[in-house]
């Protein structure tokens, strides 16, 4: 027999008021369906699951307006909501690691007797892990011709093409009129002189009408978003075509492919499992995959590029400007980099990996949602 909660029951347990449950239930958002046997209101386990997601969603800083969209949308699933919700959740708890280093390097500072200025005493406030990798990206993020023409081909024939995530601007075609969006002042600040017109906006609110653009475009960007599912549909909403390169983890075969995940830093396993399937984000706007293939002599350093020169991995600067090496923390760093270093002494990674050394190209598993 299914178990009905009473409403102070549930107040209880979710540490809310029997107040707020009061108006969700007036408003229509998280209504009790059943009655106990003294003939009470009470929530059902369909009601639990659905004042779970509210309750969370809330708790993320949504709007009931926009909570109301989220559960209700007929394209999403329990399963599909649930992966958002974690994706946001991570994002979440990014922030916050970010936060707590920029406070641990101002105390430092203090403690050797450096008077911080206001400036730095605002900035762990706004503190974001994109933002702390931002400054990195010169040194190694750069546009990858073979990848880039793939990119480009899949634009079509765009004329007027939106760049969403667009940071440095990186894989913007020179022959076309862009317009960049960039949430990051960091990364705004390095876009080159002459580049695309850039645009301070999150991908999840983007300002501009419907159908503006011939095309819409996002490089790498969307596991920094904080809903890629609606990023994504908004980059629908604004273009008639939308080209998107990120990363499939669908496959659980995908850390095998690539011996940096594999053998040193198991880790990444848990922070791509916190992204919602590269199925469901192309369904989110019906889209196509399309493999993406990295070169052995990649240009572009993103985690994956130097699968064929690992002595890369040993250097600072390539760590730094990916996201990866900050989210697996200083320890799990550490500790790869010196079994590789040990490895690649010993010739170990050469033995364990000979069967890549002739590749021109590996598919560890990069894609283009197309739509």
């Amino acid at each position: 027999m299914e178990e009905h909660l009473t409403v102070g029951r549930v107040a209880e347990l979710a540490g809310v008021s029997v107040r707020t449950l009061h108006h969700y239930d007036e408003i229509g958002l998280a209504r009790p369906s059943a009655r106990t046997s003294a003939g009470y209101r009470a929530y059902s386990a369909g009601d639990v699951e659905r004042l779970r997601e509210v309750l969370a969603f809330r708790r993320l800083g949504f709007g009931l307006r926009e909570i109301a969209d989220l559960v209700d949308d007929p394209d999403t699933d329990a399963v599909a909501r649930l992966h958002r919700l974690r994706g946001l959740l991570l994002d979440q708890r990014d922030r916050a690691a970010a936060m707590v280093t920029a406070i641990d390097k101002e105390l430092e500072a203090r403690a050797m007797g450096v008077r911080t200025t206001s400036e730095e005493r605002l900035h762990p406030l706004g503190a974001r892990l994109y933002e702390s990798i931002g400054a990195a990206y010169p040194a190694t993020r750069r546009t990858e011709p073979r990848i880039a023409a793939q990119v480009w081909q899949a634009l079509g024939d765009a004329r007027t093409v939106l760049n969403v995530g667009a940071g440095t601007g990186s894989y913007e075609p020179p022959d076309r009129d862009v317009t960049a969006v960039e949430p990051s002042a960091v990364m705004r600040a390095q876009r080159p002189e002459g580049s695309a017109p850039c645009v301070a906006a999150a991908a999840e609110r983007l300002p501009f009408p419907d159908q503006s653009f011939d095309a819409a475009m996002a490089f790498s960007t969307i596991h920094h978003w904080r809903d890629p599912v609606a990023g994504l549909r908004e980059m629908r909403r604004v273009a008639r075509r939308v080209v998107v390169f990120t990363h499939d983890a669908t496959d659980a075969g995908w850390r095998d492919r690539f011996w940096l995940s594999r053998d040193y830093l198991p880790e990444v396993g848990h922070l791509v499992a916190g992204r919602p399937p590269v199925d469901q984000l192309a369904r989110a706007f019906g889209a196509r995959l399309e493999p993406v293939l990295i070169p052995w002599d990649c240009a572009d350093g993103f985690f994956e590029a130097y699968w064929r020169r690992p002595e890369a991995y040993l250097e600072e600067p390539v760590r730094r400007a990916t996201s990866v090496w900050t989210r697996v923390g200083p320890e799990a760093e550490r500790r790869a980099v010196a079994a590789l270093r040990d490895d690649l002494s010993s010739g170990r990674w050469a033995e364990r990996n000979r069967d890549l050394l002739d590749l021109d190209a590996a598919e560890l598993g990069l894609r283009l949602l197309v739509a």
